[in-house]
């Protein structure tokens, strides 16, 4: 004879609040890469009009800045 253990996830009103917090701290983390990613195009857009790049130039740069970016998730992940 073996011995089973059924057990069963109660859900209740204290899980409701858990599951908000969760769904604010997505939020407020998305809010903080939209920020940062909008100060780095910013960034890019300043440097692009200061140094009258060429399109080519002002391509490369960005070219270089997704490079950037894609290193940066790499070492996230």
């Amino acid at each position: 004879m073996r011995n089973t253990e059924t057990r069963k996830t109660k859900t209740g009103p204290d899980d409701a609040g858990l599951n908000y917090l969760l769904t604010e701290a997505r939020k407020d983390e998305r809010r903080g890469r939209a920020e940062v990613m909008a100060a780095r195009l910013d960034t890019l857009a300043a440097r692009i009009t200061s140094r009258q790049l060429t399109y080519a130039e002002a391509a490369e740069l960005l070219r270089d800045e997704a490079v950037k970016i894609q290193n940066e998730a790499q070492e996230i992940h």
